[in-house]
Parts: C-alpha cells; sequence; structure tokens
C-alpha cells in the first residue's frame, strides 16, 4: 500500500474519469515501484484544511507505458481537450515519443497555458515511463471522509503520509484498512475535484 497527500486536486493525478483510474503524471516514485494489486492512497492536504480526508483510493489492475496508454483506443478519451468540458481538459494521456525517440507532450494541465510544452513538467512525468490503472477505484475528491481514528495512530503507524509518500505498514494495518475501504460502499467517480471550485 502507498499513501501521499494530493496537494492539487483536480481530477489531473489521478484522473478518476470514463470508468479507469490513472496514475500517469506526478508521483514517479510511486509509479515506478507499486506493482498490480498494490493500493494506493490519496489523502486531502493541509493547506486545504483537508488533512485526514479520503481523496481516493485505487488496486493497481494494469499497467503500461506512455506510448500503449497513448496509442490504447480504450484511452483515446483520456487524451486532454482544453476547450472541452472540465473533465476534458483535466485528462492525462498527454505524453508520447516520436519517430525520434523525443516526448511530446499535449496541451494539458501541464504543458504551459499558450500550449507550449513545460519542460519541467515533462521530465519530472517521464523520468517513470508508466502509467498504473485501476477498474478498482474510488475518488471522492473533495467530499472525502476523514479516515477512521484506528488508522491515524495504528501500533504507532498513520496512514497519511506528509511531503513524500507511505509504503511500510504491516499487513494486518493494510488487511484491515481495506476491509474498512469496502464497508463505505461506493465505487468509480463518486464526487468533483476540490480545486475546480477555483476554476469556475
Amino acid at each position: 500500500m502507498f499513501s501521499y497527500v494530493v496537494a492539487r486536486d483536480y481530477g489531473f493525478a489521478p484522473n478518476p474519469f470514463y470508468g479507469v483510474c490513472t496514475l500517469a503524471t506526478c508521483k514517479p516514485r510511486i509509479r515506478n515501484t507499486a506493482s498490480i494489486g498494490d493500493w494506493i492512497i490519496g489523502t486531502g492536504s493541509k493547506s486545504q484544511h483537508r488533512r485526514g480526508y479520503l481523496v481516493y483510493a485505487m488496486r493497481v489492475t494494469e499497467t503500461m507505458t506512455f506510448n500503449e496508454y497513448w496509442n490504447d483506443e480504450r484511452f483515446y478519451r483520456k487524451r486532454p481537450n482544453l476547450r472541452g468540458s472540465k473533465k476534458q481538459a483535466f485528462c492525462d494521456n498527454n505524453y508520447f515519443k516520436d519517430e525520434e525517440d523525443q516526448w511530446r507532450q499535449k496541451d494539458s494541465h501541464h504543458s504551459y497555458n499558450d500550449g507550449v510544452p513545460n519542460r519541467h513538467n515533462i521530465k519530472n512525468d517521464t523520468q517513470t515511463d508508466r502509467v498504473l490503472l485501476s477498474t478498482d477505484y474510488a475518488y471522492w475528491g473533495g467530499s472525502g471522509q476523514v479516515i477512521s481514528s484506528q488508522f491515524r495512530c495504528y501500533d504507532g503507524y498513520d496512514i497519511c503520509a506528509g511531503r513524500n509518500h507511505k509504503s511500510r505498514f504491516p499487513k494486518d494495518m493494510i488487511n484491515d484498512f481495506v476491509a474498512w475501504l469496502g464497508s463505505l460502499n461506493g465505487a468509480g467517480y463518486l464526487g468533483e475535484p476540490l480545486d475546480w471550485k477555483k476554476t469556475s
């Protein structure tokens, strides 16, 4: 299980739309390490007064490279369209390699406003050429509930991370947390991204 703080919740990283939750940008260390079957937990940020709240939880069910993601027709709808709806604008299928093996970045949330590629984001996102996908997920966005206090101090372990991510949890804690998630009733896209209020 990997846990981290979702500092910017626009529905971009993760992208919970079209029936598949994808982590294709940011968090290169998690994308490099997580395996099929692992859980990824995103929690709210202290700056947004949401520390200790759930943002999303996903069990990794598939992985692929950026080019595989870009070329898979299942995910054409996840290519960003900044002139479309908010859901389309914050899609995350925006990296691929050209014929010269150079990274290309589609006009997206991670490029500059005028469509010019953002070299910093390209370097950070593509340092791990791996996309994590899940069809077993729940995304609450800004409406996630408070995490049970049981998991804020479980034999000295806190499920909520700080600046980086956490991944060293006792097996019993993981099993209990997954069981608690299952008790919440609800799957897929359940709530609007918290930061969409900034784009209204």
